[in-house]
């Protein structure tokens, strides 16, 4: 049985697992990123990863999940904001360090190809993934071929505009899908929210919790607090503009997302299939409408995807 190295490059973390042809994981690791040692140090830290993961093992690939645009034709990581890399060879600086030539995909599009393969979509013919974390990646698989575009940049959902001259983005551009519906996004209407009223629940569901993160406003508004309850309907509207635009243009079989948020189940999904119901073209005369559901595989996703982007 043929073996495959995954890593999942993030701007807070870089995960790696030996996965098997069938997107089994065997073992894997975890290590912090730190972004701010620059290119080369963050590379070094991957190369020790690789190298630790293929140790005793027969490897017949290493694929690798990055935030941004990457074009594996060439081995570069082309513009990454989050990682603050652009036209990075970062193909040629591994192969150095490990002697492996490590396929570059986009980290959701390689969970999309995960999900797709062996996770929520198993055996549709078309599925879309949607990641809300930082911020909002998106991986489009048709007939089991992830849809890269001429440049390899194609389905970076989060960047479509669902506001005209809206927030400021990190890409440059305004009013982006991430800037809306990312778990950032959610955390930033939060925190307005408690600004405007100081005596919401979510002052006291933040301190119990550590701070304010993506579970703040859902807590809230289970026991009822207005102010919550605002910011998650509001949430949701976002995310369900982005949503059905996505529907209008691929009309896959399957949308799942992942990240953090999607860990709140039917609290979200619930409203966010009614309200993107609503922006599906067609929807009253449609006897097909596609499933939106949360992804299975969770944090493995970007791992197991790198690998069977690596064996493909």
């Amino acid at each position: 049985m043929q073996r495959y190295i995954g890593i999942d490059l993030g701007g807070t973390n870089i995960k790696g697992a030996l996965v098997s042809e069938t997107g089994k994981i065997l073992k894997q690791r975890s290590v912090p990123t730190h972004t701010e040692a620059g290119a080369e140090a963050v590379t070094k830290t991957i190369a020790a990863m690789i190298c630790a993961l293929a140790e005793g093992e027969s490897v017949s690939g290493v694929g690798m999940g990055c935030p941004g645009t990457v074009d594996d034709q060439e081995g570069t990581v082309v513009y990454a904001c989050n990682l603050g890399w652009v036209h990075y060879d970062v193909r040629t600086a591994l192969r150095e360090l490990t002697g492996y030539s490590v396929r570059l995909v986009n980290d959701a599009n390689a969970a999309a190809l995960a999900e797709a393969a062996v996770g929520a979509a198993k055996g549709a013919q078309s599925a879309v993934v949607v990641t809300l974390g930082t911020g909002v990646g998106g991986g489009v698989v048709l007939n089991g071929k992830l849809l890269t575009g001429f440049t390899g940049a194609a389905s970076e959902l989060g960047h479509m505009t669902i506001v005209a001259d809206g927030e400021p983005c990190a890409c440059g551009q305004k009013g982006c899908f991430e800037t809306y519906a990312s778990a950032t996004a959610l955390i930033r209407m939060t925190r307005e929210a408690m600004a405007r009223h100081p005596q919401s629940a979510l002052h006291r569901i933040a301190a119990e919790n550590g701070g304010v993160d993506g579970r703040t406003a859902f807590l809230a508004r289970q026991v009822g607090d207005a102010a919550g309850g605002e910011v998650v309907r509001q949430y949701i509207h976002y995310l369900a503009i982005g949503v059905g635009n996505i529907v209008n243009i691929f009309f896959p079989e399957v949308v799942a997302l992942s990240g953090g948020i999607a860990n709140q189940g039917e609290n979200l999904l619930a409203p966010l299939r009614e309200e993107a119901a609503q922006r599906e073209y067609g929807a009253a005369y449609s006897k097909k409408h596609p499933r939106i559901l949360c992804c299975t595989l969770g944090n493995d996703a970007g791992v197991i995807g790198a690998a069977l982007f690596a064996k493909d």
